[in-house]
């Protein structure tokens, strides 16, 4: 099992000491760090400010948001860390909701999936830089020849040479579909409330993208990256009702009430009467009683809370159901330590 670093993304502030957590990542033998964005700061910027103090971590996204930038800026934006890095950028990609997605970039979300398709392969286009860059699906034409064209738009490729044609994609995916197609086009998962004891089921999800003509990698050569709680304590009931509040937001506050793609994930899980009793409680005000009636299991079904011994075996499960690397949020540099001792032979 690998560790990778997540910083999220920002609160009102920058947090205090994302500096001196990305430089002990790479000390301690973490294989990547990763930076966030919503609605407030950006994930490339602090991920080229804080990750030009390393040298082997990887440095990604986790993620950026689809609507937030053309294909062609967010493939600037790329080959630009790739370059700068030494080729140890990921690119992590996100469609968001319909909320930040209509309502702070100013975008239409419909046809998440075809979006998606279009806006890797017009990336994948800069990257191989084999000819200028075309693309005529209806999302992202190029060129552009819609209302106000003037008629004059040119099919470019980059001037910058990239470093790597094959700089690895991954897609943040929670749905059936979203993560067939990622297992078609992309290099890897990032996976949000994922459950060991759910594997079988995403197993069926990732297969079905593979055994697509034209698919991009195997189970073989793809890579899972999971995002989980981790936190070795000798005082799990404290650190389980610490997370609760956070779970009732997501669950039961983030995104429409309509459509909630975190409150979905849950439902497979067979927690669909709780989801509606959070959902209710949380959009009524009263989000402390939405926090108390989250079931200890929900927690644990998506984080590894307890002293050494356990966190040590449930690493082990984690691995066994196919995810390769576990994406943690650490906000002191000696816990980071600690975790990555575990995965230590």
């Amino acid at each position: 099992m690998r560790f990778g670093l997540q910083l999220g993304y920002w609160g009102a502030g920058p947090p205090a000491n994302a500096d001196e957590l990305v430089v002990a990542a790479e000390e301690a033998g973490f294989d990547a760090v990763f930076a966030a964005e919503s609605w407030g700061s950006d994930a490339f910027t602090p991920l080229a400010w804080w990750g030009s103090s390393t040298r082997q971590v990887r440095l990604g996204t986790s993620v950026v948001q689809l609507s937030a930038r053309t294909p062609t800026a967010t493939a600037m934006a790329a080959l630009t860390m790739d370059h700068l890095s030494g080729g140890r950028h990921i690119l992590g990609l996100g469609v968001s909701g319909p909320q930040v997605v209509e309502g702070w970039y100013g975008q239409p979300f419909a046809k998440p999936l075809q979006r998606t398709r279009e806006y890797v392969g017009i990336i994948r286009q800069v990257l191989a830089r084999q000819g200028p860059v075309v693309n005529d699906g209806p999302h992202y034409p190029l060129p552009y020849g819609g209302p106000g064209a003037t008629g004059l738009g040119k099919p470019l490729k980059p001037i910058t040479h990239p470093l790597r044609a094959d700089l690895p994609i991954w897609l943040g995916a929670e749905g059936p579909k979203n993560v067939a197609l990622t297992a078609e086009i992309a290099d890897g998962w990032l996976a949000i409330y994922y459950t060991p004891r759910l594997a079988g089921m995403y197993d069926e999800w990732l297969e079905e993208g593979f055994s697509r003509p034209g698919a991009r990698r195997s189970r073989e050569d793809f890579e899972i990256a999971a995002s989980c709680q981790v936190i070795i304590t000798d005082d799990p009931r404290a650190e389980i009702d610490r997370i609760k509040p956070v779970m009732a937001l997501y669950i039961g506050g983030m995104g429409a009430e309509e459509l909630n793609f975190h409150a979905q994930v849950y439902r497979r899980m067979g927690y669909g009467a709780e989801v509606d009793e959070i959902t209710r409680l949380f959009r009524s005000g009263r989000k402390d009683e939405a926090a108390a009636v989250i079931p200890d299991q929900l927690i644990l079904d998506t984080a590894i809370i307890g002293d050494e011994d356990h966190v040590r075996s449930q690493l082990k499960v984690w691995e066994a159901a196919g995810v390769g690397m576990l994406l943690v949020t650490v906000r002191d540099p000696a816990q980071l330590h600690r975790l990555a001792a575990l995965t230590q032979p």
